[in-house]
């Protein structure tokens, strides 16, 4: 969320916009009656929200949820981190696109370096948060030169960096296939210095090919959602802060659950809405986009109006 953007002046939702805990909790609910076992708390930024680890108790309470995971950006971690472990979180996943100061600033759009989110990860690591997946978005002409340093600093100490091709989510990040740094020259980089192996998926669905250091040092993933996409596995479901349901990272819009939520619908009747909007999904945003710009060559194809990153999380 850049400065330039996300300034003084920027009017953010107001309190009674977005779900309430109890409402979040209900709805998460009825997706775990759906078949769902994993529950991911993203953003933005999931710290910033108020008594954030109330929710996390409330989400670990419900049966079936086998796997609550949150990605942060980490600033607030020394914080949380103890008290997101005692509240039942299973798993965390930090943003962290360099450890360079001035790379990272430019990356965030904020002017920090990248002190306060090591801090984090070792908070985390305090806390039991083990393995961390770190996750590090890759753009050329910005931040490629730096791939190396992020995998020796994590090499041999358990967490697992994920590196994912910059992607046109949204609507404001410029994006162009130029800037794309593919997961395979990502390996390669990496490979040349540390040799690695392919290793096999934990389990149907896995957005990041997996890629395990040969000296037995640990692994690494890539997430190749430009050059190599994977539509025809995604099993992800986004619900956003204001209750929509989204079924694609790049949507152009979702279901309103919290209209009929606050009206007063039956479980049923919002499952009935629920299992509609999933039998009806058709979303290969990323194989459409793919095709056109094998043709194209550098540029976005055809160009239409995504939600914001910020609104969905990853």
């Amino acid at each position: 969320m850049p400065a330039e953007i996300f300034g003084e002046r920027y009017e953010f939702l107001k309190r009674e916009e977005i779900l309430s805990f109890e409402e979040i909790t209900r709805l998460t609910r009825l997706f775990v009656g759906f078949g769902v076992r994993k529950v991911r708390i993203t953003g933005g930024e999931p710290l910033v929200r108020a008594q954030v680890t109330e929710l996390i108790a409330r989400l670990a309470e419900i049966d079936g949820v086998d796997d609550l995971a949150m990605t942060t950006n980490g600033f607030l971690l020394p914080r949380y981190a103890h008290e997101l472990k005692d509240a039942g979180l299973n798993r965390l996943t930090v943003s962290m696109d360099a450890l360079d100061e001035d790379v990272f600033s430019q990356m965030s759009g904020r002017p920090y370096g990248p002190e306060k989110v090591l801090a984090g990860i070792d908070a985390a690591r305090d806390a039991g948060f083990s393995p961390l997946k770190i996750n590090t978005v890759v753009q050329r002409g910005v931040n490629e030169q730096t791939i190396l340093e992020t995998a020796e600093h994590f090499r041999g100490t358990g967490d697992i960096v994920r590196f994912i091709e910059f992607m046109d989510v949204g609507n404001l990040n410029d994006w162009d296939l130029s800037q794309v740094v593919s997961g395979r020259e990502i390996i390669e980089i990496i490979d040349a210095e540390y040799p690695l192996e392919p290793a096999d998926a934990n389990y149907q669905g896995e957005v990041a090919s997996r890629y395990r250091y040969v000296d037995g040092q640990g692994e690494i993933g890539v997430i190749t959602s430009v050059t190599q996409p994977f539509c025809g596995d995604c099993t992800r479901a986004r619900l956003t802060t204001e209750g929509r349901l989204v079924t694609c990272l790049f949507a152009t819009r979702g279901t309103d659950l919290k209209e009929p939520l606050r009206d007063g619908a039956t479980d049923d009747e919002l499952n009935e809405i629920i299992e509609g909007v999933w039998l009806n999904r058709r979303d290969r945003y990323s194989e459409t986009r793919s095709s056109n710009t094998a043709l194209e060559g550098a540029g976005t194809g055809a160009i239409r109006e995504k939600i914001e990153m910020f609104r969905l999380g990853g």
